[in-house]
């Protein structure tokens, strides 16, 4: 899969949401119909804390592999997971078809307590990637950082968790969202040098209401360049205007 997707140096695909109601179905699958008629080298289903909506991954994932006969990616996050769990997961994932997975540590459950948290059987992303690689025969992707993980003391050491990542066994690097173009190229700069081979795919996600810069900052620790903040405070109080605005942003 990652050698013919990445033969012309270049890729496409796309990050969708479980629904969170069964009725919202019909219309997630009407978008996944448009979304692949652009031919994406891959979509990707989301997982929800703790793998509260994961059996909602896995049908939506079996839907992109086996009805659109595109690569589907489930994500899959190991935060408040035993071994157990993950391998019923993969155990799903592979009877439908979806050998793709993105492994993530995942943030912390609201319900779980820093007790259970400070325990959890899987500490970090590395932990689950290595769990993956060594009992299952799926592709696994991780996740990293242009301006670091929120939570690392520094970006080298970010970098050498990126590094464990590919050691452990991931072949795909999906990046965080980034707002400046020259914060992604610096950083692969810089995971060049410190031995990153595999390849990495930039994680773009348009701004289509203001609202979302604060949340999404939070999250993913991105920084807001002036021009975009100036786009938010432009038209962050017309919704039609935002949208258009912040669509140009992003493919730019």
């Amino acid at each position: 899969m990652f050698k013919d997707m990445f033969a012309n140096d270049s890729s496409l695909s796309f990050e969708v949401f479980p629904p969170k109601k069964d009725d919202e179905f019909e219309n997630c699958y009407k978008v996944l119909d448009s979304l692949s008629e652009l031919k994406p080298d891959f979509i990707s289903v989301t997982y929800g804390a703790g793998g509260s909506r994961s059996k909602k991954t896995v049908e939506i994932a079996s839907y992109i592999q086996n009805e659109l006969h595109t690569d589907a990616m489930a994500h899959m996050t190991c935060v408040g997971s035993s071994s157990e769990d993950i391998l019923a997961v993969t155990r799903d994932l592979e009877a439908v078809g979806v050998n793709h997975v993105l492994a993530l540590r995942g943030d912390k459950p609201r319900d779980m307590s820093d007790e259970q948290f400070n325990k959890r059987v899987f500490p970090h992303a590395t932990d689950l990637i290595r769990f993956l690689n060594e009992n299952t025969k799926l592709d696994i992707s991780a996740s990293c950082y242009p301006e670091k993980h929120p939570e690392a003391m520094s970006m080298d050491s970010d970098l050498a968790f990126m590094k464990m990542k590919q050691d452990m066994g991931a072949k795909m690097f999906i990046s965080q969202l980034f707002f400046d173009n020259a914060d992604f190229y610096r950083f692969t700069e810089r995971a060049d040098k410190a031995g990153i081979t595999i390849p990495i795919v930039a994680g773009i996600m348009p701004i289509t209401s203001a609202k979302q810069i604060g949340s999404t900052v939070t999250l993913a620790g991105s920084s807001v360049p002036k021009k975009l903040a100036d786009i938010c405070a432009r038209y962050g109080e017309s919704p039609d205007d935002m949208r258009k605005a912040g669509i140009e942003y992003a493919i730019d």
